[in-house]
């Protein structure tokens, strides 16, 4: 291969497709990874990180390297260039040593690679999201040692997590719609360290706002007492930050909710959770009939009516009650509360029912949770959990998940709850 790396990433010398096919033919020939220390990517992001660094001096100068003579005072006052320091910067690619170059009167403040910066803004991102996804601070930087061949400390990994905390009170304080036709709260475990490791919920709020996107409206650390006067000023907080009127407020056993709901926004009802009722069920079965269950249990939570839905569940008693009689128990003591849900439009019970709003977001707080065992305080906990929540929707896309059945769902909340979906006609 006649081509080095100088002439394949000098524009004049090759075109921006032929760049990348030179760079993995040459990787291919030479028998060496694309990423790395040395590799033919990272020499592309030294030349190009060099290049960004001399137009921006360029730019700070006012002149173009070599363009020196009449550019200056006369007096030899002006700016000029001073020769340049070597810098090594931890990119995704792995470390890459650069050439900064220098002005003599030390004004130069680059902005691609800014002075003391020893890692690309990536390298941030991509701490954060392993760290989302559950990693340690000691997976995450075995990780990068076993990766990239590059060292990142513990310490370094701790201080870039903690740089969300400022962010984190910034969303948890960000203003709210004023109309949501349903809100979900649902409570995680997790172990925290209060003298000793001890399992406390904090509890999660997930909205479904009127354009038919789910939005996780904050998360709170339980008090360990829990009951109205908490619930009190979890939804006090919410009305502040401009929740008006929530339609249908969805939870499942939560001491003295329902009566702070009546006390914040007496018109909102609260509909104990399908969604916890369905989960207990599979707790009782063994994994293997999971499938069968599910198409059994199903036509009791669509039945058009209470009549219809105790038809069904007679048959689904007769088929599992002596195989699982703790799960028909289940139902049994949970019944009177179900039935009501059956009041609603199919629409809205298909919004109420969609288990994955807040499932999916469970698995990934319990992997996160999971795999670092105990926190040492609250914050620690809900640092973890905030990154989960902040990594979920990166481009948006998943906040689209109920758009295409959403229109039917509208449209029956506005007729089931006539007048309410209309800011100005809530409840103040």
């Amino acid at each position: 291969m006649t081509d080095t790396i100088a002439d394949v990433t000098n524009p004049r010398k090759a075109a921006p497709d032929s760049v990348a096919a030179q760079l993995i033919n040459q990787a291919r020939a030479e028998g060496v990874s694309l990423v790395g220390t040395g590799s033919p990517l990272a020499v592309l992001t030294k030349q190009v990180l060099e290049t960004a660094l001399e137009a921006e001096l360029d730019e700070h100068l006012g002149y173009e390297h070599g363009d020196r003579p009449g550019k200056l005072a006369a007096d030899g006052s002006g700016n000029e260039r001073n020769g340049s320091r070597a810098k090594m910067v931890l990119t995704e690619l792995g470390p890459v040593g650069i050439e900064v170059p220098r002005d003599r009167d030390g004004s130069f403040d680059p902005v691609v690679v800014r002075k003391r910066q020893r890692r690309l803004t990536g390298v941030d991102e991509m701490v954060l999201s392993l760290s989302a996804k559950g990693l340690t601070t000691g997976e995450i930087a075995a990780f990068f040692a076993e990766t990239y061949g590059s060292e990142l400390f513990k310490d370094t990994i701790s201080r870039i997590t903690d740089k969300v905390i400022a962010e984190m009170v910034e969303w948890a304080n960000r203003p709210l719609d004023a109309v949501y036709p349903v809100v979900f709260i649902d409570a995680i475990h997790v172990k925290v360290r209060d003298g000793q490791v001890s399992n406390k919920a904090f509890y999660v709020a997930i909205g479904v706002t009127v354009n038919g996107e789910r939005d996780i409206l904050g998360i709170w650390a339980g008090t360990g007492g829990e009951g109205a006067k908490q619930w009190m000023g979890v939804l006090t907080e919410l009305k502040n930050r401009g929740v008006a009127d929530i339609l249908m407020l969805v939870c499942d056993g939560l001491k003295g909710l329902p009566e702070a709901v009546a006390t914040v926004w007496k018109d909102t009802t609260v509909q104990t959770c399908v969604i916890h009722l369905l989960r207990n069920t599979f707790r009782y079965a063994a994994r293997q009939h999971w499938d069968a269950i599910s198409r059994d249990i199903k036509p009791v939570y669509t039945a058009p009516t209470a009549a219809a839905a105790a038809a069904r569940f007679d048959e689904f008693t007769e088929k599992w009650g002596a195989r699982y009689p703790a799960v028909i128990k289940l139902w049994q003591a949970a019944w009177t509360e179900f039935i009501p849900f059956l009041d609603y439009d199919i629409e809205i019970r298909r919004v109420v029912c969609t288990t994955n709003a807040i499932e999916s977001l469970n698995a990934r707080f319990r992997r996160a949770v999971r795999a670092r065992g105990h926190f040492p305080t609250d914050q620690a906990a809900l640092k973890c959990l905030y990154l989960v929540a902040r990594s979920l929707y990166p481009t948006g896309v998943a906040k689209k998940r109920w758009m295409n059945r959403w229109k039917p769902a509208l449209n029956a909340f506005a007729i089931t709850f006539p007048g309410r979906l209309d800011p100005a006609g809530t409840n103040q």
